[in-house]
């Protein structure tokens, strides 16, 4: 991931590195002058000043030069990373990300990211302060081989001490990285089961102190740990430098020739080196902390690599027929803890004609829209489209046939394949037939609030179904969040209008009493099919009216939002049609 990043910006990298071992050198290079001032005389001294000012001025360019450009590598890094991610997730398959869930790709996207990206902030530091190091070796080899060799032995020493505390602070760091994809998921509990948090006090206490609290706690215990040994190890490293030093004053030094510069040099060299020798310690633990937080995003990405040959943006074409001959799929079922078989399944879908999917919970329903729809492939069989078999190849292609509204779906706060205002005015019109128009509009192709109950933002969502005109539209229990009217009017009003356009409509439903709008009535039980019944009214129906204000008085409304004169003449048009 960290070699991605930098090859995505290379030329960067490589000025920034150029800009901090420069500073380094110069930096080196200005303590020698230190040294050399000190124990030369006055007129030496003088002859040093300007030479002084001129790497005191190249050390504050070339530092201010490094940071500014890694700071513009890390806004890019946060932002190439996401971006990589964002598309793995948009290319994965449906089967994949629900497998994950959503705590680890929010966890890779916000966290993990920013891990990564905060390490282009510590590399002028760790380039810089490397080269002071080295550099001060070489300077300090210079001034007495026989002191240099036990300062290498220092060295060694605290370099050991530290890896065996890498070792061991590394675990925890990967401990809390794995901790904290949960403690995401916990946190869109937050949000997402605000309502029941809320109704229970006892519950919402529970999940505060053993559920939240504890996963916090985790988290916050592993990273101190981790942390701390990291701090021990750079403790036991100064204490090895200060102890070098005195060495150094009172028996290294006692018999070697040029005494006085030989004292000055070490005792100023490793005074000096002391910040930059611990800076450069402690931007190990960040590094790590974006190796390992790197290593989490390639574990997250890695199965989501797409097979499929992307669609065109090109609007669908029509279809003459889709065929389901010995589909097949098996996934693991969560109620019977073990794997459910869905098939063989026979089933086709012509244009025009209005299919009721019907079966007990459990029995496979919503698992075969989405093999329907693209979203899963099947492991046995075949899904014909126009007699052609649906694959990699052509299957993203194939989806664009489809507008879904499953039980979970999500609502975009824009209509995001129409651009602008494309359709404000139609969907207005929509949105005023549905009762929707006092509490959301449609301006620049955005909605202006998506804070409705469930039941209004099913028919926001229809209202985007019908934006989209997609030649076949699938409904998952769309009437099951609806008061009577809406429910009423989307079975004798919305199927039949759909119909007349020629859309093919698949809707699933437990709603038995509306079953004979539809053309063909399929059963699935434990998931197979059981029955395919063709209406008796097949080809004979025609739209109805909606009920009036006496049928809907006394009906209750999700959410209070009931319309007083539910409208009789209410006809929903796709895009193509209402303008």
């Amino acid at each position: 991931m960290l070699f991605y990043l930098i090859k995505q910006s290379r030329g960067l990298v490589v000025t920034a590195a150029f800009a901090s071992i420069l500073a380094g050198l110069s930096s080196v290079w200005l303590v020698t002058l230190i040294n050399t001032a000190i124990t030369v005389d006055p007129a030496g001294r003088a002859a040093l000043a300007w030479r002084f000012a001129l790497v005191v001025v190249a050390v504050l360019v070339f530092t201010i030069t490094a940071n500014i450009l890694f700071q513009v590598l890390r806004q890019k890094a946060a932002a190439d990373l996401r971006a990589k991610v964002a598309e793995r997730v948009m290319d994965a398959p449906i089967r994949h990300l629900e497998r994950l869930g959503a705590g680890k790709v929010q966890s890779a996207l916000a966290d993990h990211a920013i891990h990564v990206a905060q390490f282009f902030v510590s590399l002028p530091g760790v380039l810089t302060n490397g080269v002071i190091v080295i550099g001060c070796m070489v300077y300090l080899a210079t001034l007495s081989g026989y002191v240099f060799l036990a300062g290498g032995a220092v060295i060694l020493c605290g370099s050991i001490g530290y890896c065996y505390a890498y070792t061991k602070a590394i675990h925890h760091l990967h401990r809390a990285s794995e901790m904290q994809d949960r403690l995401f998921g916990h946190f869109r509990s937050l949000t997402d089961g605000a309502k029941e948090l809320r109704q229970n006090r006892r519950r919402r206490e529970r999940f505060a102190a053993d559920v939240l609290g504890r996963s916090i706690a985790q988290v916050s215990r592993e990273r101190v740990i981790g942390m701390s040994i990291f701090e021990a190890a750079v403790g036991w490293g100064n204490f090895l430098i200060y102890g070098f030093i005195g060495l150094v004053l009172f028996v290294l030094a006692a018999d070697v020739p040029n005494q006085t510069r030989v004292i000055t040099g070490f005792a100023l060299i490793f005074v000096y080196m002391v910040s930059p020798l611990q800076a450069l310690l402690n931007s190990l633990p960040e590094a790590n902390i974006a190796r390992v937080a790197s290593r989490r995003i390639d574990e997250l990405t890695a199965g989501m690599v797409g097979s499929e040959n992307l669609a065109g943006i090109e609007a669908p074409k029509a279809f003459t027929r889709i065929d389901l001959r010995g589909l097949k799929h098996r996934y693991f079922h969560e109620q019977s803890d073990e794997f459910f078989e869905l098939g063989p399944i026979d089933l086709n879908l012509l244009p025009g004609e209005i299919v009721f999917l019907v079966g007990g919970n459990g029995s496979g329903k919503t698992t075969l829209a989405k093999l329907l729809v693209g979203l899963y492939p099947q492991d046995d069989g075949e899904l014909l489209l126009d007699g052609e078999p649906v694959t990699d190849a052509n299957r993203d292609t194939y989806r664009q046939l489809f507008s879904t509204i499953f039980s979970d779906f999500h609502l975009f706060d824009q209509l995001l394949e129409t651009p602008g205002q494309a359709h404000d005015e139609t969907g207005n019109r929509h949105l005023e037939k549905l009762h929707l128009h006092h509490k959301v509009r449609i301006r620049d192709g955005a909605f202006s609030t998506r804070e409705l109950s469930q039941g209004q933002r099913k028919r926001l969502a229809l209202v985007a179904s019908y934006l989209e005109d997609r030649p076949i539209l699938v409904f998952d229990e769309w009437a099951a969040d609806q008061d009577p009217v809406f429910k009423r009017f989307f079975y004798r009003e919305v199927l039949p209008e759909l119909r007349a356009q020629g859309k093919t409509v698949l809707v699933i439903s437990h709603d038995d009493r509306y079953f004979s709008v539809g053309d063909r009535v399929v059963r699935l039980e434990e998931g197979r099919i059981v029955s395919q019944d063709v209406s008796p009214l097949r080809g004979t129906h025609r739209p109805r009216a909606a009920p009036d204000a006496a049928a809907a008085e006394g009906l209750s409304s999700d959410n209070s939002d009931a319309p007083e004169n539910a409208p009789s003449d209410a006809r929903i048009q796709p895009a193509s049609t209402a303008a």
